[in-house]
């Protein structure tokens, strides 16, 4: 899929230097993941190998270079949860502000839409206000907040539940 210039294809073991690379920025400079250390390589090697056919990882593509990723993990372990499926949406600070972060998320949905995922949810951090909004505009509704969850850079953050049924 190619839009904006962005080609979107699923991720290779190759993109995992830079998977990681955008993701362990977001761990030290913002709230976008509430992971407060940076992964390892071994880590993110671990992460990918946990996700399957039914749970793809995409990157997003243009001249040669990865400048955001997104991916489909299971909502929760038991049986009944199996069609219900949790975004993640990383962009590189330099390719924000470029429709990167709206066709990975357009093409997330397709994928959990053609697999046969029922529920897509996402959990944003409520200062997280660019992906709240990149998911709403996707369709997707706010189900609730969890007040003071997480405490990341000595602050206690509120969570939003975005839901899309599909």
């Amino acid at each position: 899929m190619a839009s904006s210039g962005w080609l979107i294809r699923p991720a290779r073991a190759a993109d995992l230097k830079r998977i990681l690379a955008i993701y362990n920025h977001e761990v030290v400079h913002s709230t976008a993941t509430y992971d407060m250390h940076p992964r390892s390589v071994a880590q993110q090697r671990d992460w990918f190998k946990h996700h399957d056919a039914s749970h793809p990882v995409l990157v997003a593509e243009r001249d040669g270079g990865v400048g955001g990723w997104a991916s489909l993990s299971p909502w929760a372990e038991r049986a009944a949860y199996d069609r219900s499926v949790e975004t993640s949406v990383y962009v590189a600070q330099e390719s924000r502000g470029q429709g990167c972060g709206t066709v990975l998320l357009a093409a997330l949905i397709e994928q959990a839409r053609a697999l046969g995922h029922h529920a897509v949810l996402a959990r944003i951090s409520a200062d997280n206000e660019v992906s709240v909004r990149l998911h709403q505009k996707a369709g997707f509704f706010v189900a609730g907040t969890l007040k003071e969850v997480g405490i990341k850079f000595g602050r206690m953050l509120d969570v939003v539940i975005l839901e899309l049924l599909l």
